[in-house]
């Protein structure tokens, strides 16, 4: 199995725990994590603890619409040109060397407590927040796709306005974590290859158990989210849960768990290993 969206850093595991949670799932038959870096903050991290990983973690980097004031992981708001203009030479470096498998986690985050209302945003108008968020998702859009990588995408309460942008950008190396829009929004995107990855919260989640009803095995991964996400509301999330994901999915589909998990990982190695060969020799 390959685990496709993980914040696998200091702060979510510390350093002891850091090497329990890779023993652990790979005795849950993970072979792979995608750690996604969200922030300034977090990005030489991610990349710290994937070389520490022998191989098991694969690297990403992106900016992610969501973020906090002073880098303090707690107050959060909308994110700001001065954000991008921090993290665009990092990401940048990133890319020219080749040391990430995708670009991510990006995305749009209209959910009303951080574009609505938030005392934490240098702005009030709500328009203006949708746009730069809006802006700064489509200009690392845009480097991914000129660089050949996939994009790893958050869309909270923003589904069909972060497909529209990545249709706008010709993206086609594509996944959208743990999404939460319609299902009558994913025809699209599963007719251009877009792949849909699905968190252990499935269990406790009609909206996912219909995505994975309707979205065909092509186009399905399995991703933790960890911290986030996991089986049970209120619990630290790990990799090695993705087998309750595969699990639920086999029920859903009236499948072989053993299906799902063969497919999701050949879809995964098809999305992530096939285009970016250099980061992982």
């Amino acid at each position: 199995m390959i685990d496709v969206h993980a914040h696998i850093t200091s702060r979510n595991f510390g350093a002891q725990a850091f090497q329990e949670v890779l023993q652990s799932a790979k005795e849950s038959g993970v072979q792979h994590i995608i750690s996604v870096s969200e922030t300034v903050h977090d990005a030489s991290d991610v990349l710290t603890l994937a070389s520490q990983s022998n191989g098991m973690i694969w690297p990403s980097l992106g900016l992610h619409p969501v973020q906090y004031l002073d880098g303090d992981n707690t107050s959060e708001r909308s994110v700001t040109k001065d954000d991008w203009d921090k993290f665009k030479p990092i990401l940048e470096k990133a890319i020219k060397d080749r040391t990430i498998v995708c670009v991510g986690e990006i995305g749009l985050d209209f959910s009303r407590h951080i574009i609505q209302q938030n005392p934490n945003n240098m702005v009030n108008d709500e328009s203006e927040l949708r746009q730069m968020q809006c802006d700064i998702f489509r200009e690392q859009v845009e480097m991914a796709v000129k660089a050949n990588l996939p994009v790893n995408v958050h869309s909270r309460s923003a589904g069909h306005y972060a497909l529209n942008v990545l249709y706008e950008c010709g993206a086609r190396l594509v996944n959208m974590h743990a999404f939460d829009g319609k299902a009558s929004y994913t025809k699209k995107a599963v007719e251009q290859g877009f792949y849909f990855s699905i968190p252990p919260s499935i269990i406790r989640s009609p909206q996912k158990e219909i995505l994975a009803k309707v979205i065909p095995m092509k186009c399905l991964l399995l991703e933790s989210d960890s911290p986030a996400l996991a089986p049970e509301k209120g619990m630290n999330n790990e990799p090695k849960y993705i087998k309750v994901a595969a699990q639920e999915i086999a029920r859903i589909k009236n499948i072989p768990v053993e299906k799902v998990i063969a497919q999701t990982t050949m879809n995964a190695i098809r999305l992530f290993k096939d285009h970016h060969q250099a980061c992982l020799e």
